[in-house]
């Protein structure tokens, strides 16, 4: 009889999952299931009386309690489950990019290094400019990136002496429960006060708002689209908004267009192109436009060419007003997506092509589907000017292949994008392939850019008169 190792992990998992909950192992004395309490009073209650504890411990501990997360999302058996859960119970993406989401969060989300100290010193003393907590935060993660949010901003959160109360999208309930509980075992083994990260075992808008609405809760931060980051940003607290992108790939007749096609392809499918930095649209040089196409489909894309074909797929994936995907077909794999339109393809089609004019809907809409419009300019100032266009001013990612250094600056400087890649696939901007640092919260509305720990903590000043000049 042959044996499914990991699903053996993932029903081991559930089962300790499970047992957690049992009052008599695992219930806090303030009424909570490692982290998991039944109202958001009580959540963010318990969250407070944590960081006040908090405040007493030392950044050695804070660095430990950091390592400790890391480590329970590093162990084989939990990321294996926390991402093969993550697409069952969302249906979206798929298990083996959410394996690399899960680690590069884990890996590469900064910790208390990132909390740099300013000094000044002169004949009038020292001044150290710091980075403090701002106590207990609000947390609401997306049904697109459940785990992968969870995981970083649980550690930049706590590296910046935060509690942070979470509240899940009600899509990626279990998952999401499942997690916390996994860190507040880890952080209890680390000897970090109870309930530093906690969040409720009902998730839903009426916990939201009263998360949003607490008083002890100093701070929100909200990851998802449009319509949650208005609202906190209406809330009257400090808050950081990390909302929708549209982003624009630029190729023009310099490009390495064999890589760019490889590139291009690459990024658009990953995780099903759930994440928001992952091309969304691709407006190329005339010129090159040719041989672009024939290199995506040489690493994966499906070109659809027949109008009426091209017709049905906008009516199954664009909901009628034409703003916005059909939530049920976000994040499903090119293959589900054709089959449904009655084309059957092999497991090696990864994207779903098709050349469209710049107002298709496929273009303007943020699909978050591996469908991807290709749009042909005359030249690279007209493909930079329509990207701008089409980026709908979200100032979240854009990509641009190019040899051509001057052009490559004018479309950065133009665009203002938090993240533009230059001859790679989108995910570079986050760290897969890229330099530089990771995180699934990126608040273009608000201006933090990719969110570290220093951005949630406050900035203070701390002056000594007359002294400690040693010059």
């Amino acid at each position: 009889m042959n044996i499914d190792e990991r699903l053996v992990a993932g029903i081991v998992n559930a089962v300790l999952s499970r047992m957690g909950d049992g009052a008599d192992s695992s219930a806090d004395a303030d009424g909570g299931s490692c982290g998991v309490f039944e109202s958001m009073d009580e959540a963010v209650e318990a969250a407070a009386a944590a960081q006040k504890k908090y405040l007493n411990c030392t950044m050695h501990d804070r660095a430990a309690y950091v390592q400790a997360i890391r480590d329970v999302v590093l162990d084989q058996e939990n990321l294996s489950y926390l991402s093969r859960q993550s697409v069952e119970e969302t249906e979206m993406g798929n298990y083996e990019h959410k394996l690399i989401k899960n680690r590069l969060a884990a890996t590469k989300t900064p910790g208390i290094e990132d909390l740099t100290t300013e000094a000044m010193s002169g004949d009038d003393g020292l001044t150290l400019v710091e980075y403090s907590p701002f106590g207990v935060i609000g947390a609401i993660t997306p049904t697109t990136n459940p785990t992968e949010t969870i995981i970083c901003n649980s550690i930049g959160m706590l590296a910046a002496g935060n509690s942070v109360v979470f509240s899940p999208h009600p899509r990626a309930k279990n998952v999401s429960l499942h997690l916390v509980r996994l860190i507040n075992r880890a952080l209890a083994e680390a000897g970090a006060p109870a309930n530093l990260v906690v969040t409720v075992s009902k998730p839903s808008i009426e916990n939201t708002n009263a998360m949003m609405a607490h008083p002890l809760v100093r701070m929100l931060v909200a990851t998802g689209g449009p319509g949650i980051v208005k609202t906190v940003l209406s809330s009257g607290k400090k808050a950081i908004g990390a909302g929708a992108g549209n982003p624009p790939v630029v190729v023009d007749e310099t490009a390495n267009i064999e890589k760019a096609g490889k590139d291009i392809i690459d990024g658009c499918c990953f995780d099903n192109n759930l994440p928001c930095i992952a091309e969304k649209e691709v407006i190329v040089v005339d010129s090159a436009a040719d041989y672009l196409i024939f290199n995506m489909k040489k690493n994966g894309a499906y070109e659809v060419k027949d109008p009426e074909l091209i017709d049905r797929l906008v009516k199954l994936a664009v909901q009628e007003n034409g703003k916005s995907p059909v939530t049920s077909f976000v994040g499903k794999s090119a293959k589900y997506i054709l089959e449904q339109v009655g084309v059957q393809v092999g497991d090696d089609v990864k994207a779903i092509i098709m050349q469209t004019p710049e107002y298709h809907p496929f273009v303007q809409v943020e699909l978050m589907m591996p469908i991807l419009p290709i749009v042909r300019v005359p030249d690279v100032d007209a493909a930079i000017e329509m990207a701008i266009r089409v980026e709908h001013g979200n100032r979240h990612t854009a990509i641009m292949h190019s040899r051509n250094v001057d052009k490559l600056t004018k479309m950065a400087k133009l665009i203002q994008t938090t993240i533009f890649v230059k001859n790679g696939p989108s995910y570079a901007g986050i760290g897969v392939g890229g330099e530089g640092y990771t995180t699934f919260t990126i608040a273009g509305p608000t201006g933090e850019g990719l969110t570290s720990a220093k951005s949630f903590a406050r900035r203070r000043r701390c002056v000594l008169v007359g002294g400690l000049d040693v010059r």
